[in-house]
């Protein structure tokens, strides 16, 4: 996936500040892996499909639904809509 040049920067940026257990996978599949989720009307937070089933230190639950705090994961969902 092509990101233009503004956004790759930032990402970079919030990548290099972030410890991810599993190695940012979603930057090396060039964002092609992504989890299913959708932004929620918040800069901070994701919600998850009930299909994303992996443990990962971002993902929490509320009662019934699954929510992501990644910061690359919510930037590529808030910022670029994926």
């Amino acid at each position: 996936m092509q990101v233009e040049p503004e956004h790759k920067r930032r990402i970079e940026e919030i990548m290099a500040e972030t410890k991810c257990e599993s190695g940012l996978t979603c930057h090396k599949s060039e964002f092609e892996n992504l989890c299913k989720a959708r932004a929620i009307g918040n800069d901070s937070v994701l919600e998850c499909s009930h299909e994303n089933t992996w443990a990962c230190k971002f993902r929490f639950n509320i009662g019934h639904s699954w929510f992501c705090t990644c910061p690359v994961r919510v930037y590529l969902g808030v910022k670029l809509g994926l």
